[in-house]
C-alpha cells in the first residue's frame, strides 16, 4: 500500500491515533513519543529491535503499557527484541535470556528467571542486592559490592 496506510498502520499498531500523527513532538508526552520511535522502529520490518533504556524516563503505569505494547509486538510479529536496561524488574519482565555486562564484559547469561533467582557471579549478585524491595538491607547491598574486585 501507500506510505500513509503503512503509517497509519503502524501507529495504530502501537495505539496512536490520528491527533497524535498530527501533533509535534513537543506536543506528545513522553509514552507517545516512545511509542511513536516504537512505530518508526517497525516501518523497515526489522528482525531485531534493539530498546536502549526504553522505558527508563517514563513514570511506572506508563512503563507497563510501554512493556505490554513491547511484548504484543514480540509475539504477533516474531521480532527479537535487545532490551539494555539497569532496571533488573524490568529486564525480569520483559526478557526471557539475559546478559549482565559488568564494563563492557559478559560476566552472566542464561534464562532470566535462573540468572535472577541463583546468580552466580558476584556482580549480578550485587545488583540484586542494590535493588530495594520488601525486607531489603542496606547492608546486602554493601557487602555483596565488597564480593566484587
Amino acid at each position: 500500500g501507500r506510505p500513509v496506510d503503512l503509517a497509519d498502520g503502524l501507529l495504530d499498531r502501537v495505539g496512536l491515533g490520528e491527533r497524535e500523527a498530527e501533533a509535534l513532538p513537543h506536543g506528545l508526552s513522553g509514552g507517545q513519543r516512545q511509542r511513536l520511535a516504537i512505530a518508526r522502529a517497525l516501518a523497515v520490518d526489522p528482525k531485531v529491535l534493539v530498546l536502549d533504556e526504553a522505558v527508563a524516563a517514563l513514570d511506572v503505569s506508563i512503563q507497563a503499557q510501554i512493556l505490554h505494547l513491547l511484548d504484543g509486538i514480540r509475539r504477533d510479529t516474531g521480532v527479537a527484541l535487545v532490551f539494555v536496561s539497569h532496571d533488573l524488574a524490568v529486564v525480569q519482565h520483559i526478557t526471557d535470556e539475559v546478559v549482565v555486562m559488568r564494563r563492557g564484559t559478559a560476566v552472566e547469561q542464561g534464562p532470566t528467571v535462573e540468572v535472577l533467582a541463583d546468580p552466580r557471579d558476584p556482580y549480578t549478585r550485587l545488583l540484586l542486592a542494590s535493588v530495594p524491595r520488601a525486607g531489603w538491607d542496606p547492608a546486602d547491598a554493601v557487602a555483596a559490592r565488597s564480593a566484587v574486585a
